[in-house]
């Protein structure tokens, strides 16, 4: 898509492949001049001189020789320091604090450059904490923000040209679909990439950006939430299992901050809990999911696989990249036991889906090989008593089917492939 003014990408892993292989090579399709498409990594040290911003813009505007369009990517932007404005320390260069209202940042850059109309400039990172809130708020309705999300399973079939999607269900499960992982043969070689590419987030875009001291702490509370993928939790929870389970003292506004920075990351979405009849926030627990299963098992060094969980996960990340808002819904029941008391439950239903006058109710259910099982998946929908759809979703594949409850049954094969799959 040629001609905005401003795209900015913030899952800075897809953005190499897309920007600097398919794009390119779409632009120089299209008669773009080779000289008129100017890729920058700002992550690779032979451009660290380019971190000044009133380097990187001279730079850039030293290349634009003529009236013709110029194509300008930038990625990992967010690593332009700011600095004091040199009219106000005698022309010297130093770095400005956060606080430095006078400071001169990429931002200041980036406006500068929209001022040109012969350029369209594309800019990624891959930390939301550096480019959303300055994106949404000083560039507006001038460009547009994309959150970049790693290959889903349809298109991950399409890359692979493959006829057997039970197969194909099986890998993702296990190595997820991050782009790069289609360059690779081998499992060891898969794996491999994946732990590198975590512990290059991992250190890079949580320990280094956020000044942490204690990276002991950090790599056990990924391990706990690898291990706990999908499972309700909060602060206080994980506060205590590091008490009992592993003899160490953190506290529940340390493990908030952590978790706030595996966020930033993008590594882990925060997901919360609503009440399916008062549709009223619960904010006690919640449920953390990863945004990729490739990044989870490696985490785990793809030890622990919780297929269903990680299957879960899965389903999440879909319905986001469809456009849904997604919440965890709970259901209030009440029942008589055998004494004529009245006894309440708490029941849930994994996904609370919608989106405008859509709106879903869906169960992952990774096995429903006995009949016990089966009425444990639907018990929280039949208590729903509106007439939204509900679904459960199922790792059996098969024909869509729906049960005397007006529950409808599918496959995770068919529910990722098919984009109306809700509706069927």
């Amino acid at each position: 898509q040629i001609g905005s003014r401003l795209f900015a990408y913030d899952f800075g892993y897809k953005i190499i492949f897309l920007l600097k292989k398919l794009f390119h090579d779409f632009l120089l399709d299209n008669n773009v001049k080779e000289d008129h498409i100017i890729y920058l990594a700002l992550d690779d040290t032979l451009n660290n001189h380019l971190l000044n911003p009133l380097a990187l813009e001279s730079y850039i505007r030293n290349l634009i020789k003529d009236d013709e369009n110029y194509y300008i990517m930038i990625d990992e932007i967010q690593r332009v320091f700011p600095i004091v404005n040199p009219i106000f320390t005698e022309g010297k260069i130093k770095k400005a604090k956060k606080d430095d209202q006078d400071a001169i940042t990429f931002v200041n850059i980036i406006l500068g450059f929209m001022q040109l109309d012969n350029i369209d400039l594309y800019i990624s990172g891959s930390n939301s904490k550096f480019l959303s809130r300055d994106i949404m708020t000083e560039f507006r309705d001038r460009g547009d923000e994309i959150h970049m999300q790693p290959l889903s399973f349809s298109e991950y079939v399409q890359a692979i040209k493959s006829k057997d999607t039970t197969s194909a269900f099986n890998e993702y499960l296990l190595h997820g679909g991050m782009p790069l992982i289609l360059s690779y043969d081998t499992a060891d070689q898969k794996e491999e990439y994946l732990r590198n590419l975590f512990n290059l987030t991992y250190h890079k875009d949580v320990i280094e950006r956020n000044g942490i001291k204690n990276e002991k702490e950090l790599e056990i509370l990924t391990k706990v939430m690898a291990s706990n993928v999908g499972s309700l939790t909060n602060p206080n929870i994980i506060a205590d299992t590091f008490r009992t389970k592993m003899k160490a003292n953190i506290s529940k506004d340390t493990v908030y901050s952590y978790l706030k920075y595996l966020e930033d990351a993008f590594i882990i979405t925060k997901v919360d809990r609503v009440d399916v009849r008062g549709r009223k926030h619960i904010g006690a627990t919640y449920k953390y999911y990863f945004a990729d299963p490739g990044l989870r098992n490696a985490r785990l060094d793809f030890l622990h696989r919780d297929d269903g969980h990680v299957m879960e996960n899965i389903i999440y990340n879909e319905l986001i990249r469809r456009g849904y808002s997604v919440q965890i819904g709970v259901v209030e029941v009440f029942s008589k036991n055998n004494e004529n008391k009245t006894i309440r439950s708490i029941l849930e239903t994994d996904f609370v889906v919608s989106l405008g006058s859509q709106y879903y109710y869906i169960q992952s259910a990774y096995k429903m090989d006995t009949i016990e099982k089966e009425e444990q998946e639907r018990k929280s929908l039949i208590h729903i008593h509106d007439s939204f759809k509900k679904i459960i979703i199922t790792r059996e594949s098969g024909p869509v089917r729906r049960d005397q409850y007006g529950i409808v049954y599918i496959g995770v094969e068919q529910f990722l492939l098919d984009e109306n799959s809700l509706d069927l």
